[in-house]
């Protein structure tokens, strides 16, 4: 997930109003003066970040600033000779670099903080996509996340989307709590991915007895047209739907998909899982109709004994498969984005179905053969 990150250096009374508002947005971290640590600490849970020289009662130091970071003391020649790189290789806990992109000099520096830190705070003067896009491949396999300096919403759409990759985050600077609000909202849309939803022909629907299956219950809202993608085999899913229709039988539940048997996979980003690994607090993905795919957090994951439908499917010569709770209320997505409830599903029907080109090895896609039933 791309990380939020607040510029909140200043005077208490002018602060605490956007970082109340970055709390209650949802932001990751907030950038402030060492003597409002522990006043930002009694207002809500988040990381708290400080700039300095020495390790204090911060979670993160930032290194750089007032250095050779922002351009306070001349960069050497060699910039693998920094005061700061130095620090930053020494320095105990978590930490971040903060470096001003004044020109390219500074773009080279960045890339070598970069290596010995956990986080890499870019900064730019009159610079836009060319200095990140470099930075993104100088430091492509670095285990360090690019967080980059905005003022408003519409720069930071264009630093999380500069490459396929973009930031890892941004580091806002601004004195209105409207932003703030912006900001989010880019990059919650920034975290939408796609995902290609083709139509599968169902080939037998067939009631199998008694097996374990699992509720996911969200702490987010589901439309209708929106579920989780569910399958016995790694190399296909089903949409199944969420509970956000009312039936004659219950009351909806738009923030539940009953998913399936413990068995299945689900599709988590590039990964997947076991349903019977889910737990509160994970993040699993919600996907539309149409394919657009976002992250949610599980509040619980409901495990109860009840009567199983198997269901497959064949989509461009792929035969899949899954086990579904054998009720009126669950339900796949026909290739038209409605609701087909499994009791009235038959062979020749249409569901919207998920095809992966990969194998998979611990959730990850591998290049390998691999066969299942």
């Amino acid at each position: 997930m791309k990380e939020k990150w607040l510029m909140a250096c200043g005077a208490w009374e002018e602060i605490k109003p956007r970082i109340t508002t970055a709390l209650e947005s949802g932001f990751d971290c907030v950038v402030v003066d060492k003597e409002s640590i522990d006043r930002v600490r009694e207002l809500g849970g988040i990381r708290v970040a400080c700039f300095g020289t020495e390790r204090g009662s911060e979670d993160i130091l930032i290194i750089g600033r007032n250095g050779e970071g922002d351009g306070s003391v001349s960069l050497p020649k060699d910039v693998s000779q920094s005061l700061d790189i130095a620090q930053a290789k020494t320095v105990p806990g978590a930490k971040a670099g903060y470096v001003v992109i004044a020109n390219k000099k500074y773009e080279q520096f960045a890339v070598e903080l970069g290596k010995h830190v956990d986080s890499l705070l870019v900064i730019g003067t009159d610079w836009k996509v060319i200095p990140l896009e470099n930075m993104i491949a100088g430091l492509q396999g670095v285990q360090v996340k690019i967080i980059s300096g905005v003022k408003t919403a519409e720069e930071a759409e264009l630093a999380l989307t500069t490459l396929e990759h973009g930031a890892d985050g941004v580091l806002l600077d601004t004195s209105d709590p409207s932003e703030i609000k912006r900001v989010m909202r880019v990059v919650e849309e920034s975290e939408k991915g796609r995902l290609e939803l083709i139509s599968g022909k169902v080939t037998a629907v067939k009631p199998v007895g008694m097996g374990d299956r699992v509720c996911v219950d969200t702490a987010s809202m589901m439309q209708p047209g929106e579920g989780m993608l569910i399958g016995s085999q790694a190399k296909g899913f089903f949409l199944v739907h969420s509970e956000s229709e009312d039936s004659p039988y219950v009351a909806a539940r738009p923030f539940r998909v009953n998913a399936g048997a413990v068995h299945a996979y689900i599709k988590v980003g590039e990964k997947t899982r076991y349903l019977s690994e889910l737990k509160s607090g994970d993040e699993v993905t919600i996907v539309r109709k149409d394919g657009e795919a976002r992250g949610a957090i599980v509040g619980r994951a409901k495990i109860e004994k009840r009567p199983m439908i198997l269901i497959e499917a064949e989509a461009r010569g792929e035969r899949i498969s899954t086990l579904l709770q054998n009720a009126e209320t669950i339900k796949l997505v026909s290739p038209d984005g409605t609701p087909k409830s499994v009791a009235d599903l038959k062979a020749g029907d249409e569901v919207l179905v998920h095809l992966e080109e990969s194998a998979r090895h611990f959730g990850m896609k591998i290049e390998e053969s691999i066969v299942e039933k």
